[in-house]
């Protein structure tokens, strides 16, 4: 892996950003090692509790293009099994492996320190209460000298304020976020719900989050400067590299792994040094935060200017079609017109054209 992809990561040093999430690829040690030879710099287990789960049926389908929704709880296999045979067997494949450990304070006393000794590199808290977390970190924190890294929820009334507080606690860095919901999905040939949970409820992962996700961590980002592993809606090279610039010093990917395949993670790699390059950027170090001086902190009242290059323009007609206000013509010549009158400047058509040939600027 080339040294303009490699991180630092609480003492380990990854020779990718990537971070398989804790999810059904890494289901156990088999899961993990497959990963970690597709190129991730470091994988998570599936979270680790008292219980082992049993999932309904079904508990994993797809909505949409590259979203799914899921109703799949934490590891079906005993903690015992991971501690003796799971986290040893993928240590040997030197993965740098991040422990997920759920959902109380009474369950990270049992297990911390099992899971310590048995190879974890980082420890990654999980719970579906926010008052659980930050009791979970100080236990945590009290009982392991591990890094600690906390998963926080979109689902929470306020994970920017539990991020600061889990930091306070002592937690060495973030992972944001989880998964959202609950949300519904209904086959429209059943008339049944897509997956099994219940109320056919379920929590949606992929690029249908990554604006959730990016709010946070850019809000979290200005919390401290601790890592921030930005996982959610992670797609490509173009979303990893905008996690980057709104404070993710790494991201985390399961979705795409999945419906793409776990070869899609050495063409992700090779896009994120093409567009770092086009872009004029060394290394992804260079990237991030950079969008955070952006931010405005109030609405922006001037207008932009259009700049159209009709060399770049390929006449697929999106920017017209998509004007609601009727505003803009295009030419079989390609000569762009723009009723002005018409125009709110809303700036919907710049965002559809694929090839850049319209663009909004600020003077």
């Amino acid at each position: 892996m080339s040294l303009e992809l490699q991180t630092e990561l609480l003492g380990h040093t990854l020779q990718s950003p990537l971070i398989l999430g804790s999810g059904p690829l890494s289901y156990s040690a088999d899961g993990i090692i497959r990963a970690h030879r597709a190129g991730f710099g470091a994988v998570t287990t599936k979270t680790i509790r008292d219980e082992t789960a049993i999932n309904p049926f079904p508990h994993i389908a797809l909505s949409g293009k590259d979203t799914m929704i899921n109703a799949e709880k934490w590891s079906d296999l005993p903690a015992e099994q991971w501690i003796e045979e799971e986290i040893p067997e993928a240590k040997k494949s030197g993965v740098t492996l991040i422990c997920s450990i759920g959902h109380t304070p009474e369950e990270v006393k049992h297990w911390i320190v099992p899971v310590d000794k048995a190879g974890a590199d980082i420890i990654e808290l999980v719970s579906y209460l926010p008052e659980t977390i930050v009791p979970m970190t100080v236990k945590a924190k009290e009982l392991t000298t591990r890094p600690v890294i906390v998963k926080l929820s979109p689902n929470w009334h306020d994970p920017v304020g539990m991020a600061k507080a889990v930091l306070e606690a002592g937690a060495d860095g973030i992972t944001a976020m989880d998964s959202v919901g609950p949300v519904l999905r209904i086959d429209i040939r059943t008339a049944r719900p897509m997956v099994g949970g219940e109320r056919g409820y379920g929590w949606l992962t992929g690029s249908a989050i990554k604006p959730i996700v990016l709010r946070y961590v850019a809000e979290i980002a200005a919390l401290s400067n601790k890592p921030i592993i930005g996982m959610g809606g992670i797609m490509t090279a173009e979303d990893v590299i905008e996690m980057f610039m709104v404070g993710a010093t790494h991201v985390g990917l399961c979705t795409a792994p999945i419906l793409r395949g776990l070869e899609y993670i050495g063409k992700l790699h090779r896009g994120i040094a093409r567009l770092l390059n086009d872009l004029g950027y060394v290394a992804l170090a260079d990237v991030r935060g950079v969008a955070l001086k952006n931010l405005p902190q109030k609405e922006i009242a001037d207008k932009f200017n259009f700049k159209f290059d009709r060399d770049a323009c390929n006449s697929c007609m999106r920017c017209v079609q998509v004007c609601p206000y009727q505003a803009r013509a295009l030419s079989k010549d390609l000569e762009m017109e723009l009723n002005e009158d018409l125009c709110r400047y809303c700036g919907l058509c710049t965002t559809v054209c694929k090839p850049g040939a319209l663009r909004g600027e600020f003077t």
